[in-house]
C-alpha cells in the first residue's frame, strides 16, 4: 500500500509591527506610488526586537499542530526553511522543536532562499513516503529586516518578516504531492546575495564597514530571470503531475513582485481569479511567502478538500521550485481547532515564551 504525505495542519504568523510605504519614504528616496506601481507592495511586517526566527516559527507551528489535532510529541521531524536563521549554528529547527515540546523530533534547517519552503515540502514528503517518519513539520520563515540596509532603495522596499507552517502526515488515502520540480542555477549567485558572514568573507571590521552583511540585489536581472523561471518551473511540475493549467483549482505564487505574478499568469494562460495574492500586506517574506499565502488562501475559502493547488517560488542562488498538491483536509478544521488563530485568517498575536 502506498503511503502518501498529506497536509493535515497549517498556520502562519506575521509580526504586529506594520511598516508602510509612506514610512519608508521618510527613510529613503521613494514614495507609496513608486513602490506600489513597481512591486504591488503597500506595507510589510517587521519583527519586534524581542522576536526571532525561532519565535515566529513557533507561532506558526503551534497553529499548524492545533489545526491537525496532533500533539507536538508526535512530530518526527522539523524542517525549517530560512535564509535568516537565529545563528550560523545550531540549526533553528532544533530550537523550534524544543520550544514546541517535540521531544523526539529530529530537526534541520534548509537554505534555498525564497524557494526553501517548496524544497522542504518535497523533502518532508520523501521522508514520509520512504516510511521513515509519519509526521513532519515544515516551516518557511524569515526575519529579513535584520539583513536590510535601510538606505538601499533597491532592497529595503521589498522585504518583510513572517512565518508559515504545514504539518505533513502519513496517509493511505490519495492526496498530497502529485508532482514537483526543484531547480538551481549557480551562475546567478551574485544577483541576490549577502556577501559577508560566511567562510569566503568572515565577519570583520571591514565587512561591517563595507555593509557586506546586508542583502544586495541586481533587481532588473532578477526580475527577468524570475519571470521566465517561475513559468518554466510551474510547467514542469504540472507535467510531472500529468496535469494542465485547467486542472488546477488554486495557484499560490511566491509573493515577490506583483508584476512577476501577472507575467507568469499571462505566459501560462492562468485566469487571474485563480491566483491568490497577498503581497500588498506583507511584501516579499522569502521562504515564508508561499506558506503564508497558502494559509490565507485556505482561510479565504479559496481551497477545499479535493482541490489541486500549484505552488511556485523563485529565489537567490538562483533556485526555483514548484509543487502540485492535492488538498485533502477540511478547511473548517481551522475554525474548530482550540487556540488556532488561522480560523479567522488572522496571524497569531500573543507572545511566545522563548
Amino acid at each position: 500500500m502506498t503511503t502518501n504525505a498529506v497536509i493535515s495542519g497549517w498556520g502562519m504568523y506575521a509580526p504586529t509591527r506594520v511598516m508602510t510605504n509612506d514610512e519608508l519614504s521618510t527613510m529613503v528616496e521613494t514614495s507609496d506610488e513608486w513602490i506600489f506601481t513597481r512591486t504591488g507592495i503597500r506595507e510589510r511586517r517587521i519583527a519586534d526586537p524581542s522576536e526571532t526566527t525561532t519565535t515566529l516559527s513557533v507561532h506558526a507551528a503551534r497553529d499548524a499542530l492545533a489545526v491537525a489535532g496532533v500533539d507536538a510529541s508526535a512530530v518526527d521531524l522539523v524542517i525549517v526553511a530560512t535564509c535568516s536563521p537565529d545563528y550560523p549554528l545550531p540549526a533553528t529547527a532544533v530550537l523550534v522543536a524544543t520550544e514546541l515540546g517535540a521531544t523526539r523530533a529530529a530537526g534541520f534547517d534548509l537554505q534555498a532562499a525564497c524557494s526553501g519552503f517548496l524544497y522542504a515540502l518535497a523533502t518532508g514528503t520523501g521522508f514520509i513516503r520512504g516510511g521513515m517518519y509519519r509526521n513532519v513539520l515544515v516551516i518557511g520563515v524569515e526575519v529579513l529586516s535584520r539583513f536590510i540596509n535601510w538606505q538601499d532603495r533597491a532592497t529595503c522596499v521589498l522585504f518583510g518578516d513572517g512565518a508559515g507552517a504545514v504539518l505533513l502526515s502519513a496517509s493511505d488515502q490519495p492526496g498530497g504531492l502529485l508532482g514537483a520540480e526543484l531547480y538551481s542555477d549557480g551562475t546567478g549567485c551574485e544577483a541576490i546575495i549577502v556577501p559577508g558572514g560566511g567562510s569566503k568573507h568572515p565577519a570583520s571590521a571591514d565587512t561591517v564597514a563595507n555593509k557586506l552583511h546586508y542583502i544586495r540585489m541586481a533587481g532588473s536581472d532578477v526580475y527577468k530571470y524570475a519571470t521566465r523561471q517561475m513559468g518554466d518551473s510551474a510547467a514542469a511540475a504540472l507535467a510531472a503531475a500529468g496535469l494542465g493549467v485547467d486542472d488546477i483549482d488554486q495557484f499560490v505564487f511566491h509573493q515577490a513582485n506583483l508584476r512577476i505574478i501577472r507575467s507568469v499568469e499571462k505566459a501560462l494562460g492562468i485566469p487571474e481569479e485563480k491566483v491568490f495574492v497577498n503581497i500588498e500586506k506583507y511584501g516579499n517574506t522569502s521562504a515564508a511567502s508561499v506558506p503564508m499565502a497558502l494559509v490565507e488562501a485556505v482561510a479565504a475559502g479559496r481551497v477545499k478538500a479535493g482541490d489541486r493547488v500549484l505552488m511556485v517560488a523563485f529565489g537567490a542562488g538562483y533556485t526555483a521550485g514548484a509543487a502540485v498538491v492535492e488538498w485533502t483536509a477540511d478547511p473548517s478544521r481551522a475554525f474548530l481547532a482550540p487556540g488556532a488563530q488561522t480560523r479567522l485568517g488572522q496571524p497569531r498575536r500573543e507572545p511566545v515564551g522563548v
